[in-house]
């Protein structure tokens, strides 16, 4: 490849960055909460906190706002342009940050703050849904252009995305750990606002990097947003990929969101045990913070590995491989689990290596087929809905899985926390079957071959076509 070749692919692989990366302010805003809600509990007291049902609250009014974001800005996405739904999306994660960190109620009353701080999340909710079928779908675009390898197409839209939002976590974590190192337990309070203020920091750069931003080539030449949709059409080809995406994406949210307040941590009773056996059930927030940190590096080589695996075994097959390994390591802790919490590191390994399997397979996969199996003209809200099915099964998760342990005889008990794993892990399977049986695989550059014989069903079922696009293509 000559220099001005690579040149042109380094801006080219810019943009997918620049379109997904603001994924990272999603895992930024959603992991912070965490360490907030553990500084806001210090501060108020676990009464005072419970007296308002605050950690329901928001758990309710977070998802509300990501699922109405999904589903609104998905059909903005392919009706206005993936731009307006991006800059618009980062703006409202960068201006309600910034009220989430400034939340106060008249006079200074606790339940006022906590439900202007509810508020704030709902909003922010939205701009966080708003990026999945806006920012991804530009990403995944952006990766099928010229200039991209092909065997690196899905390695960069994997990168740029759920890298970004396990890397969200990380920093969610190490932030508040950071500013409790400067300020100390008797300044708590500056603590949780700073850690909540910052996520306007990387919601800023992205909305000015993305600024000179042009639309897609494949939004630009196969897009509906001047024509008519046909939904019967529409649902007629592609139902029944949309259920099988969204049946996964469901039971993987449902699997891994097994606390409200700490969404990133899968299977987080399991990170508790970890966290409780090695600080010797310290209180000391700098050690609790210290080994969130730790728990959230664990996703980082599942989903670099994957990145680099995806474009040689595709992402149906990668995802299949990675739930099979993770189920494995899930029923080995379960099955183990006496032996294995009487050697703790042991047990912390096992961990680690469980969240990067999850984070190899459906964490990079399951969007990635959901953004690039449907059609460009509708690809903002496939992809939309198949992401808020997925943020209803991690809602339906935060409150099942609670129910199952104490029917299992409750968290104190063996049984008790090691019952929903043993169902966790079977989903695992249950998913990988799905997909086995159920999903197509993707090829390289197979979004141009799809808006292909999309065209082609259409103008068979009488459809006009010239209506698409939004500018006209040179030939």
């Amino acid at each position: 490849m000559t220099v001005k070749g690579k040149k042109k692919g380094l801006s080219q692989v810019s943009l997918i960055f620049a379109c997904g990366t603001a994924l990272f302010s999603d895992g930024y805003a959603n992991g912070v909460i965490g360490n907030v809600n553990t500084i806001l509990t210090r501060i108020y007291g676990k009464e005072e906190v419970n007296k308002h049902n605050y950690s329901q609250t928001l758990s309710g009014v977070a998802f509300a706002g990501m699922i109405v974001g999904m589903l609104v800005f998905g059909y903005m996405s392919d009706r206005l342009g993936r731009k307006f739904g991006m800059m618009l999306a980062t703006g409202i994660v960068a201006v309600f940050s910034g009220l989430s960190a400034a939340s106060s109620g008249a006079h200074h009353s606790v339940g006022g703050m906590l439900s202007m701080l509810s508020a704030m999340r709902f909003v922010v909710g939205i701009g966080i849904g708003a990026e999945y079928p806006c920012g991804s779908v530009a990403a995944s675009e952006q990766s099928e252009e010229p200039t991209i390898s092909k065997m690196a197409q899905h390695r960069w839209l994997a990168l740029s995305t759920n890298t970004m939002i396990d890397f969200g976590f990380v920093v969610a974590s190490f932030v508040p750990l950071v500013l409790y190192w400067i300020f100390g337990a008797d300044h708590l309070r500056a603590v949780w606002r700073l850690s909540l203020g910052l996520g306007v920091v990387p919601a800023v750069l992205v909305f000015l990097w993305r600024l000179n931003m042009e639309e897609p080539t494949r939004y630009k030449k196969d897009s509906m947003a001047r024509a008519k949709t046909p939904y019967w059409l529409v649902v007629r080809r592609y139902w029944k990929d949309l259920l099988a995406i969204s049946t996964t994406w469901f039971i993987y949210d449902f699997i891994t969101h097994l606390t409200a307040l700490l969404p990133a941590l899968q299977f987080d009773i399991y990170s508790s045990i970890v966290v409780d056996n090695i600080t010797g059930n310290a209180s000391s927030l700098s050690i609790v913070f210290g080994w969130s940190v730790v728990i959230n590096l664990f996703y980082m080589p599942g989903t670099i590995c994957g990145a680099f695996l995806i474009d040689y075994l595709g992402p149906k097959y990668t995802m299949i491989l990675g739930l099979l390994c993770q189920a494995t390591i899930g029923f080995i802790m379960s099955g183990l689990y006496v032996q294995l919490t009487d050697h703790i590191a042991a047990f912390a390994v096992l961990y680690g290596i469980f969240l990067s399997f999850g984070e190899l397979g459906p964490g990079n996969c399951t969007g990635m087929l959901a953004v690039k199996t449907g059609p460009t003209a509708i690809r903002g809200q496939f992809y939309g809905i198949a992401a808020a099915v997925g943020k209803v099964g991690a809602f339906i998760g935060t409150w099942v899985f609670p129910i199952i342990i104490d029917r299992f005889g409750g968290s104190n008990t063996v049984r008790g926390n090691t019952g929903p794993f043993w169902i966790g892990s079977g989903l695992a399977i249950l998913s990988a079957l799905i997909t086995l049986f159920f999903i197509r695989p993707l090829t390289h550059d197979g979004m141009a071959e799809e808006d292909r014989k999309f065209r082609e069903y259409l103008e068979s079922n009488g459809y006009d076509t010239s209506q698409m696009a939004v500018h006209r293509m040179p030939h």
